[in-house]
């Protein structure tokens, strides 16, 4: 698994990556739970979900309990930045600054986002 590039998750799979994200690492039912709460999904779908995000080294498994505990494998920032990179370089010819004005013209932004993007202008500068 270390030598080859773990595949890009689908929307799925980010899911119930953004819950193990969220929590560190959870039991089938709970990921099963927490989906079920926003759209309606079948116990086993997410159960081979999970299968597969295992094989495909997305998620780690833990069998020591009865109920398996899984946990994310991939980090979230690096999840991140591997779709802004590939929007970047579909829509926008690989500029960043280009991707970054169209969300800020389609999104307000707080204050508090505001002065984290003038922190980011400044360090670039520099």
């Amino acid at each position: 698994m270390k030598n080859r590039e773990i595949p890009k998750p689908t929307e799925s799979e980010l899911e119930l990556l953004t819950i193990l994200w969220e929590r560190g690492q959870a039991t089938v039912r709970e990921l099963f739970e927490a989906v079920n709460q926003q759209r309606p999904v079948v116990y086993t779908g997410v159960l081979k979900l999970l299968q597969i995000m295992t094989e495909k080294g997305l998620v780690e498994r833990d069998e020591s309990e009865r109920a398996h505990v899984y946990r994310a494998a991939i980090e979230k920032s690096d999840t991140e930045r591997r779709f802004v990179r590939e929007l970047s370089e579909r829509f926008f010819s690989g500029s960043a600054a280009q991707l970054a004005l169209r969300a800020l013209e389609m999104e307000s932004a707080s204050e508090e986002d505001l002065d984290e993007i003038r922190k980011l202008l400044r360090r670039k500068k520099s």
